[in-house]
């Protein structure tokens, strides 16, 4: 069993394919226009609409990826498309979402067969009459009191499906009945349960034949008319027998299996190789047995590439139409081998056969038989599945970072997740990796939301995951830039945290008065600024502030992913994002046309760059925004309220520092003559601090009535105010369902006894003369501090015993804790008021 990490999610409107319905004509006879999937499609529009759609489900993934499963889907008749299972809960806590997927579906010509549980309902309903409800191996004892409950809730449950999807403009037939013949299960155990013994397609194929989705249930019928109770698992399952569809989806409200050991889902399934452990597992037991029992037996009754997928209904889209999919993935598969020498494999012949499909040899065998015959000399191990679907070749060589040397599948072996089988086997046994792709690949998006991190240079993509160290990461990328040309550009996705060693520093500086903001010059000359990685959210804001400034101009933003398009929120001038790689920001640097650079770029990637400017000998000056600079003595500290300002006037590089560390600095720092013990700091962060990369802190659906935390200990920032300020602080960042802003709880431990009158004195004084700290008397609230420029601090909460002071603190993320202190930083170096550009709110 593998974890899944999280995915891109797609926002759920169907408002332009809604607009377009009414333009969708639905033919009940064969036609020979616009045929779909056995419906005819009679309006000129109609490919407009599927092509509009398509671009919506793209946001879950590449359009190439989403137009081959439609290709595949499409390929078989309607009803063979999907069987989806739906669980009772999602109706109530979930209909209009579910509702929208199912559209969504519709919209491009698919018919998914939709059959539903009522469990959660049907126990409301007993409980409320003092009914408990008892189970025998996770099957509900039905008596007839029960029974008239379950019919009631299937019918009401089926109809609010039906009535959902009505509303969102698709056809629906409620079919309750006809479908499930059955006998009854063990009447003296279970009493009126059914054991499912035909299944009559004949009303599906009717409702699809209309043009409308078959919404059932899992009640059945024995041959005399008496209606039984069916598990819905149990019922999708023998559906799923006779229909033999392309796909088999459980939707579930927690989006997949949970460990129970663990608490984390589980991504994938491999029954060949985990069922009898699995099913030994003490947290395996009553439905989650039932579930992964049933679900064993309907995969040995279909063909081996077929697969069963429990997600939660906002994964739908993701899992249908991408190579990374969602939720819980459970498939027969096979064993998967490992080799460790050629003399290891029962047959080179089909080891090799394999190997050609990789892109590299082109087809050649004699490529293919000379690369096997090298690996007698190297260090190596393949994983493989037993047919050679997927096969991955990892080497060991001097670097510490073992090589993904060969990764090739099959199309079957991608389209049937052999590939994730096998990556997961790898990924489990190697703690890292590096491995490069082709930036043109049609399987780059996968490997993106499978690595840590990667480096572009000249269409080669270095990929690694578990790399903690930033030297490790440089060298990574030095020798990789040796193994291709020179023109190189970067993109990064960090790592979840980087280790520093904590650097003891005697805190900086007098009070804020000797250190009141000033202007260094009088100058009004305008500077040409380049940002390099402008695509996140710190960018953006730095871009609208420019844009805003008296005397700044963008000469140049880069961004790989938006290269050639406009920059939006800049109106000076028109400017469009450029890929600027290394080489080329060392030539400008030559030229002197840039006065300041900004590095927007994540953890560990501007180090190249940075080099770059300065080995080219130019004027430029440089702020980056990365935690890369900040613990480096040779480069100056740039919290303008706490540092020297001449200091940061007269730096040529300038470590802006972290959104959290600003605030945290911010609100220990006059405590620091009275302080007797650690600090700790409870921080919480609007999920924008997550970044635009997708994960679980800044998912919506995973945030909503929650909150994440994360980096317990030895977080970056934990490190970066433990260096400033020259004491230990502990550090509890967490993740907040708000976009932007921080809310910080201190909690200082006091050597002398003070009052709080007296502690907001001291904040007072220190911070007199500064416009972008407040002080207050009252808690700030996070909702206040989105889209200001400062800090405000206040609450002052002494303990009783007068031992420690708590101290609440707020900050925008994106603003003074990143762009604001950005520009604060730039104005300084190129000699304009500190807050030119900065409106006071």
């Amino acid at each position: 069993m593998i974890l899944r990490r999280g995915g891109l999610r797609l926002a759920r409107s169907l408002a332009l394919a809604n607009r377009q319905r009414d333009l969708i004509f639905i033919q009940h006879q064969p036609s020979k226009i616009g045929c779909l999937n056995g419906v005819v499609r009679a309006s000129v529009r109609c490919n407009s609409t599927r092509s509009t759609v398509i671009q919506l489900l793209s946001n879950i993934g590449s359009k190439r990826e989403v137009e081959q499963y439609l290709r595949y889907f499409t390929s078989v008749n309607s009803q063979q498309f999907a069987v989806i299972k739906v669980g009772g809960a999602i109706i109530t806590q979930n209909l209009n979402e579910l509702a929208s997927s199912l559209a969504f579906l519709n919209h491009v010509g698919l018919f998914p067969i939709v059959l539903h549980g009522t469990g959660p309902q049907i126990n409301e309903i007993l409980e409320a009459e003092g009914v408990v409800p008892d189970y025998i191996d996770g099957i509900r004892i039905t008596d007839s009191k029960t029974m008239s409950v379950v019919r009631r809730c299937f019918l009401e449950q089926n109809l609010k499906l039906v009535d959902a999807l009505e509303k969102q403009g698709v056809r629906a037939r409620p079919i309750t009945g006809g479908v499930f013949t059955a006998e009854y299960l063990d009447k003296d155990k279970y009493q009126l349960v059914g054991k499912i013994t035909k299944v009559d397609n004949t009303p599906i194929e009717a409702s699809i034949q209309a043009g409308a989705l078959p919404i059932l249930t899992s009640l059945a019928e024995t041959p005399d008319g008496q209606i039984l109770n069916v598990n819905a698992d149990v019922a999708a399952g023998e559906l799923a027998r006779v229909v033999q569809p392309l796909k088999i989806v459980y939707l579930n409200e927690k989006g997949g299996l949970i460990n129970g050991e663990t608490g984390d889902k589980i991504s994938v399934i491999n029954l060949d190789e985990e069922y009898d452990s699995l099913m030994k597992q003490p947290w395996v037991k009553y439905g989650t047995k039932l579930k992964i029992k049933e679900i064993r037996d309907l995969l040995m009754h279909l063909p081996r590439s077929s697969s069963v997928a429990i997600i939660s209904t906002g994964d739908l889209q993701k899992e249908l139409f991408t190579d990374s999919g969602a939720g819980t993935l459970i498939r027969r598969g096979y064993k998967l081998l490992t080799r460790e020498s050629l003399d290891m494999f029962e047959s080179l012949d089909a080891f090799k056969d394999a190997l050609v499909k990789d892109p590299f040899f082109n087809g050649s065998t004699e490529l293919v038989n000379s690369y096997v015959d090298s690996l007698r000399s190297s260090k190596f191990k393949s994983y493989a599945d037993e047919p050679f679907e997927a096969v991955a070749v990892v080497k060991e060589t001097e670097s510490e970072i073992p090589v993904l040397d060969k990764f090739v599948a099959s199309k079957d072996g991608w389209q049937n997740n052999v590939a994730d089988n096998v990556w997961s086997a790898v990924r489990s046994d190697k703690s890292c990796l590096q491995w490069v792709v082709p930036e043109d690949s049609e399987r780059a998006s996968w490997f993106f939301d499978r690595a840590d991190g990667s480096f572009v240079k000249n269409g080669k993509i270095l990929f690694w995951y578990g790399v903690e160290s930033a030297d490790t990461i440089t060298k990574m990328i030095k020798n990789f830039s040796k193994s291709v040309p020179l023109t190189s550009s970067s993109r990064i996705q960090p790592s979840q945290s980087r280790l520093y060693s904590t650097l003891a520093r005697p805190h900086p500086g007098p009070s804020a008065k000797s250190v009141a903001r000033r202007q260094y010059s009088s100058s009004t000359k305008t500077a040409r600024v380049a940002l390099i990685g402008a695509r996140g959210y710190t960018g953006q804001n730095l871009i609208g502030l420019i844009d805003k400034h008296p005397y700044l101009e963008i000469a140049h933003v880069s961004s790989r992913g938006l290269a050639g398009r406009d920059v939006d929120g800049y109106t000076k001038s028109a400017v469009k994002y450029e890929n600027l790689q290394v080489q080329d920001v060392a030539s400008l640097e030559k030229e002197g046309s840039v006065d300041m650079w900004v590095m927007a770029l994540p953890n560990g990637v501007c180090k190249p760059f940075v080099d770059a400017i300065t080995e080219a000998g130019g004027k430029g000056a440089i702020v980056d925004l990365s935690a890369d600079y900040r613990f480096d003595n040779t480069w100056t500290y740039g919290l303008p309220e706490l540092n020297d300002r001449s200091l940061i006037a007269k730096a040529k590089s300038v470590a802006n520092p972290g959104c959290y560390a600003t605030g945290s600095q911010l609100a220990i720092a006059p405590m620091l003559p009275y302080l007797t013990g650690q600090p700790t700091i409870f921080g919480v962060s609007g999920y924008s601090g997550a970044g635009t990369k997708p994960s679980p802190k800044n998912d919506i659906e995973v945030l909503n009535d929650n909150l994440i935390p994360y980096a317990l200990t030895d977080h970056i920032h934990e490190q970066e105010v433990s260096a400033r300020l020259g004491t230990n602080v502990s550090f509890i960042p967490h993740v907040g369902q708000w976009f932007q802003g921080i809310t910080l709880t201190v909690s200082i431990p006091l050597e002398k006894h003070l009052s709080s009158r007296d502690i907001r004195s001291i904040y007072e004084e220190r911070y007199d003369g500064e416009p972008l700290v407040q002080v207050t008397q009252e808690v700030p609230l996070v909702k206040d501090i989105a889209g200001k420029h400062g800090v405000v601090i206040g609450g002052f909460g002494v303990h009783s015993t007068q031992s420690r002071v708590v101290v609440v603190a707020t900050i925008d993320n994106l603003l003074k804790g990143a762009a604001t202190q950005c520009l604060q930083n730039m104005n300084l170096m190129l000699g304009y008021d500190e807050l030119a550009g900065i409106t006071l709110n």
